[in-house]
Formats: structure tokens, sequence, C-alpha cells
């Protein structure tokens, strides 16, 4: 009897669940830190203002006391502005990610991870996906206004999924450069001063003013530096013109930024947490 007992018991037994597999359980990881930072977003209104008032401040600024001054051959300047405003925008917002990552790992947010089985880099894939998303608000909400404000895209349905794409690559490279100045930072006051540096370098682009009116070493440099070259491919693909090699060029740039730049952010990361 007590064999026949233990067979029946035996066959109502709950199956063990299936084990997940590291990429699943890394996957896992990656959305919950995503989470988080996106929940930071909503809940913190200075993210937002940062995000979404600091473009619209800006397109207004240079619409309506500059544009006057600054003509572009061939083409309206709002339309030759507001494709060079959202490469702006990414800058400002990488300062967060910056002081975010400088946060996480000097205010003990990291040490707390470390007690847990969980994937070490996810801190960093979720502060890089939340930039990204943080950047395609600014460019939904740059757009808006710049269409209130007069801008009219000649670009086609591919035309603008080639631009997303392209700012999407390049905000991922910009964000992954930012976690990798924020884990390097020594201190949360360092890393804001170090993000500084995406605030200023989309100004030294054509993002603002053609090249032709530059000095000739200030345009060689500008010309060839490879946020131009990302702002000239989304300028063109917008208002449909002609993009020359400027598209594979950026696809090119950003592709090889941002591999190393996440590279040697983890691995910086990693060698800061076991400290």
């Amino acid at each position: 009897m007590t064999q026949t007992l233990s067979r029946e018991l035996e066959g109502t037994q709950t199956p063990a669940a299936p084990s997940r597999s590291p990429f699943a359980l890394a996957l896992s990881d990656c959305r919950v830190l995503v989470a988080r930072n996106v929940k930071h977003i909503v809940r913190n209104p200075e993210m937002l203002i940062q995000a979404v008032s600091l473009p619209i401040v800006l397109l207004l600024l240079f619409r309506f006391m500059f544009g006057g001054a600054i003509t572009v051959p061939g083409m309206a300047y709002i339309d030759y502005l507001v494709p060079g405003l959202v490469a702006v925008s990414v800058g400002f917002n990488c300062t967060t990610t910056v002081v975010g990552v400088a946060a996480d790992l000097t205010q003990g947010l990291v040490e707390r991870f470390r007690s847990m089985p969980m994937l070490g880099s996810a801190v960093l894939v979720g502060h890089v996906v939340a930039g990204v998303l943080r950047s395609l608000l600014s460019l939904v909400v740059m757009v808006g206004i710049g269409l209130a404000l007069g801008f009219r895209p000649a670009g086609g349905v591919l035309g603008w999924l080639g631009a997303i794409g392209l700012l999407t690559l390049f905000a991922t490279g910009v964000f992954w450069l930012a976690t990798l100045l924020g884990a390097t930072a020594k201190t949360v006051e360092g890393a804001g001063g170090l993000g500084m540096v995406f605030v200023f370098v989309p100004y030294a682009t054509s993002a603002l003013v053609p090249t032709a009116s530059m000095p000739p070493v200030l345009r060689a440099v500008v010309e060839n530096q490879p946020v131009t070259v990302l702002i000239d491919a989304v300028r063109a693909l917008l208002t449909g013109t002609a993009a020359g090699s400027s598209g594979w060029l950026a696809l090119a740039w950003w592709t090889g930024i941002t591999v190393p730049a996440a590279y040697f952010a983890i691995r910086k990361f990693h060698r800061r947490a076991q400290r």
C-alpha cells in the first residue's frame, strides 16, 4: 500500500519549471533596469523638462532671433534648423545619463545589485535605452513644434524611416559614450562637468549654420566630424534632397563609435563595481 501511495503522489506532482537560458535571464535583467530608468523619467519633472522644454526653447530662439540673419541656399532656415536641433537635443539629454551612472556607482546602488544574481551591465543598458527613449521623445516634440512654425519636410516614408534609424543609432552611440564618462567620473559633481562635453560638441557642426560661412580650417574640421555627417544625412533624408555619401558615412561612423563605446563602458563599469 505504501508503495502504491508513493507512486500516486509522484504522478500528481507538478513538473519542475524549465530553467531559463542565460540569454533570457540577461534580457529579463535589462528589461527590469530599463523600466527602472523610465520610471525615473516619468517621476522626475526635471528630466521631462530637459527632454521636452529645452528643445522647444532652442527652436523658438534660433527660429525667431537668429533665423532672419542666416541665409541657407535652396531651403528655408526652419527646414535647415530642425534636423540640426534634434542632434543638439541628444547632447543635452546625455548629461542626465552621465550623472545617473556616476550616482549608481558612488551612492551604493551597485553594491546592492552585486548581491543579486543579475547581469551587471544591465545597469548601463537601462541607462542607454532610457536615454534613447528620451531622445525620441525630443524628436517627436521638436518635429511637432517645427511643423507648427513652418517646417515642411519633403522626404517620403523611406526618408523618415532612414532618418529615425540614423538618429536612433546616433543616440545609442552617444549614450554609450555618456555611460563611459559616468563610469569614469569619481564623483557625481565631476560627472556633471564631464557631461557638458556632449552639450557643446553638437554646436561645432552644421546643425545651426551652413559650413560655407566658416573659416577654412574650422570648416574642414566641422565638415569631417561624425556629428556633422550624421546631421547632413538626416537633413537630406527629411527634406528629400540628395544625401550623397553622408548616409553611409554616418552609418559607418556611428556603428564604429557605438560598438567600442559599449565595450569600454561595460569594462570600466565592472572594474569600478568590483572595487
